[in-house]
């Protein structure tokens, strides 16, 4: 991706360019650390993780301890 420069441009007008061309990347390079921490600030929300999935875990503590249960009674019961 070369672009081929007359070689009679001033040294400033380079300078300007490449130096837009810096703050453009910083900027594009600000923005992707943000998204990415806000992804990973979303990712390790244990809090609302939970929140969103109470009844999904309710319901499956519930199976595990019905089943634990009547493991338990299996075990002491005689048949």
């Amino acid at each position: 991706m070369t672009a081929e420069l007359p070689s009679h441009f001033p040294a400033e007008v380079l300078e300007q360019r490449a130096a837009q061309q810096r703050e453009r990347i910083q900027h594009s390079v600000d923005e992707l650390k943000s998204s990415l921490r806000e992804t990973i600030r979303q990712r390790l929300d244990v809090e609302g993780y939970l929140r969103h999935r109470i009844w999904r875990l309710v319901a499956v503590a519930a199976v595990l301890a019905l089943a634990g249960g009547y493991g338990t009674a299996a075990i002491f019961s005689r048949r």
